[in-house]
């Protein structure tokens, strides 16, 4: 059995696990697999398919199952739906003035259910240049929370140097944008 995302999901969220059943010789057979919670913060809203939703904050359960064998529980980890998104910085501006290629690192916190918010997804993207000519983000554009809830990045020059960069931090939650998104921080290279 293996599920996707390491196996965690957010409260409304669905996740599709994969198992296959294999006769005494290791090979596949065609007996179908029928999927069941074993406990009550997740649902499998198909048994056939797996396809699981959390329902509540927490860990729970599923398993598979081909004929009369069943397999190991595997453990899913069901997050509270993410609040919001706060700057990690007491500003918003970052100049650079040194011949270092890279900014000052730029900070995203993540806030669910009061508290701080791990393993969950900031989606960055570059305003300004147009098209991020001569800058790129480090490490990508999508970077995901510690456990402090923190998410850390940093603009990287790769051609001729803007006088600035503006980049936009976002996260959803069930692709609604959850509140402080998106934060702008602009980053100004001095040369």
């Amino acid at each position: 059995m293996s599920l996707p995302d390491s196996g965690v999901l957010t409260v409304g969220d669905t996740l599709i696990p994969h198992a296959k059943a294999l006769d005494g010789r290791g090979d596949s057979t065609s007996t179908p697999i029928v999927w069941s919670a074993l406990d009550t913060t997740l649902e499998v809203v198909d048994s056939l398919s797996g396809a699981t939703k959390g329902l509540f904050p927490g860990t729970g359960r599923i398993v598979a199952r081909a004929g009369s064998l069943s397999s190991n529980p595997a453990t899913l980890t069901i997050l509270a739906p993410l609040d919001s998104i706060v700057a990690g910085t007491t500003v918003d501006t970052v100049v650079v003035s040194t011949p270092d290629s890279l900014s000052d690192t730029l900070r995203v916190e993540a806030f669910a259910g009061g508290g701080p918010a791990s393993g969950r997804r900031i989606f960055l993207s570059l305003d300004f240049p147009p098209g991020g000519t001569g800058v790129t983000l480090v490490p990508s554009d999508t970077i995901v929370t510690a456990l402090t809830g923190t998410a850390f990045f940093r603009v990287q020059l790769t051609g001729v140097r803007p006088d600035s960069a503006v980049v936009s931090a976002s996260a959803t939650n069930h692709g609604t944008p959850v509140a402080g998104s998106p934060i702008h921080f602009v980053v100004v290279f001095q040369p």
